[in-house]
């Protein structure tokens, strides 16, 4: 098992035209740029905070990865990985390019427990204007407009909107994290037809913070181009947030290398004949988020070579082939929850048989996935999709 997916502890959106409002209970988070008023387009923009379980992001780079301080392995762009997923609601108004991108957040925030548009206006957490208590009289709660700490920034246009908007980190200040061989930025760009999920590779930003080179305050994401002064502009992006009642809640995803081959004195060969029969051992069908499970792949030519011996020859088990992988898809929307990846879901084996471990907390619960096996056998690429199912059940 080399993929781990945490969810947020906490999100919000700020806008640049409600300077005060708070949204931290708010299902949509986004990056969105807006005119009101075709003859005046007074142009506005927001952008989304969101941030993750510290002590669970140094779990997982510790205790699962196999980190531990150790610099060769932090900086080993071929053993780990860090993506941030999120996922879309609603897109309109794009361009042929657009560009989102994500730095760190630079100072602590209040998520709030304000919704867009609340009726009075919810005020108890961070807005375009204020990093925490909206509305507060103390001026280090508000977002720095000016004076900020080297390798620190923000952006606003004050032609159209408030100062604030958040501040972020641009960059590493101490000595012992080079930002300029690891920058502490992630951005993506889509066309009008591509998808628009974002998939960010945040994997620097989680080093830097991983080190102490910058502080724990999550994410901002934004459009590159804001306050756009024209009303025929106006590329809107919304996603889902933390407090979706949907399957698609943000993640971060570590991914990392965990492949192992080693068959000590079994005498199994691998599989190299098709077609093949495959099957799913130790799969009991029911998990809970907290279990952690071993599948064991049975596999055999469908149709043995007939060779004298005492017990039948269509219970001699066979190895996957090292080019083989895993992947799991969501039987109801036919999704695909973790992909094929060479270098994250390789099959491993030991003297028993193929095999491959899940994490299941990163899994929705009250769901049903379907295990996928992708094999290359006998110069051929197969994939296995043979009723392999599992349900992830709250407990």
């Amino acid at each position: 098992m080399a993929v781990y997916k945490l969810f947020p502890t906490k999100d919000a959106t700020l806008y640049s035209i409600l300077p005060n409002m708070n949204t931290g209970l708010d299902e949509i988070i986004e990056a969105t740029e807006t005119s009101f008023a075709h003859a005046d387009p007074n142009p506005q923009t927001s952008r989304f905070l969101i941030n993750f379980s510290e002590d669970e992001i140094d779990d997982v780079l510790d205790n699962k990865i196999g980190i531990n301080g150790t610099s060769s392995k932090l900086l080993d762009n071929n053993l780990w990985k860090v993506n941030l997923q999120c996922f879309i609601a609603t897109s309109t108004g794009l361009q042929s390019n657009t560009t989102v991108e994500c730095y760190p957040v630079y100072g602590n925030w209040d998520m709030g427990t304000g919704r867009y548009l609340d009726e009075p206006e919810q005020t108890n957490g961070t807005s375009w204007i204020w990093r925490t208590f909206s509305g507060s009289v103390a001026a280090q709660s508000k977002w720095l407009i000016a004076s900020y700490p080297t390798g620190v920034t923000a952006s606003f246009n004050t032609t159209y909107a408030p100062a604030g908007g958040g501040n972020w980190f641009t960059g590493s200040t101490v000595p012992y994290f080079n930002s300029n061989l690891y920058p502490i930025s992630a951005s993506t760009t889509f066309g009008f037809y591509d998808t628009k999920d974002l998939n960010l590779d945040v994997t620097n930003i989680i080093r830097a913070r991983y080190t102490g080179a910058i502080s724990p305050d999550g994410f901002i994401i934004k459009q590159e181009i804001e306050f756009i002064n024209d009303q025929e502009v106006q590329p809107e992006l919304k996603y889902f947030s933390r407090d979706t009642h949907t399957i698609y809640p943000p993640a971060l995803q570590f991914s990392w290398r965990d492949y192992t081959w080693n068959s000590g004195s079994s005498s199994m060969e691998i599989l190299d004949t098709l077609p093949a029969t495959i099957t799913l051992a130790q799969n009991p069908g029911v998990f809970y988020p907290q279990s952690y499970n071993r599948f064991r792949i049975n596999a055999r030519p469908e149709y043995p070579l007939q060779i004298w011996q005492t017990s039948s020859v269509y219970t001699n088990n066979y190895y996957l082939p090292t080019s083989s992988y895993w992947a799991i898809k969501d039987l109801d929307t036919n999704e695909m929850v973790i992909d094929f990846d060479t270098q994250a879901t390789q099959l491993n084996a030991d003297s028993s048989s193929s095999y491959f471990d899940i994490y299941m907390n990163g899994l929705e619960p009250e769901r049903y996935y379907a295990i996928l096996i992708k094999s290359d056998i006998a110069g051929t690429v197969q994939i296995f999709d043979d009723q392999y199912y599992f349900k992830v059940i709250n407990g």
